[in-house]
């Protein structure tokens, strides 16, 4: 099952104050991403982030799980309303995940 596109709209904009926020569509699903890092993803209208240290101190709740069948886990993120909450776990997790790789 696809993600909405409203869904999708939503999580961008609880993300926005983390930088540029982009979600693209990859396999049906989005990947999104944070002034060109991809950080998480959006599967069947849920939430996924990387995990990183700095995302797991901050999150009210770690939940893992995988996004797709046969993916590493993800946090699963439940709270998605509060958006100064979102936006800074985004930023923290972004400045912990390596620069994208320049295009040739």
């Amino acid at each position: 099952m696809a993600s909405n596109a409203d869904f999708v709209q939503y999580i961008s904009d609880q993300c926005s104050g983390a930088g540029e926020i982009v979600a693209k569509k990859m396999f049906g699903d989005y990947g999104i991403y944070c002034n060109g890092k991809i950080f998480g993803l959006i599967c069947d209208d849920k939430f996924y982030m990387k995990p990183t240290k700095a995302g797991e101190k901050m999150l009210k709740e770690v939940v893992r799980r995988p996004p797709y069948e046969g993916a590493k886990d993800y946090f699963l993120i439940e709270d998605v309303d509060d958006h100064a909450y979102i936006s800074d776990i985004v930023k923290a997790t972004c400045e912990e995940l390596p620069k994208p790789k320049v295009k040739k």
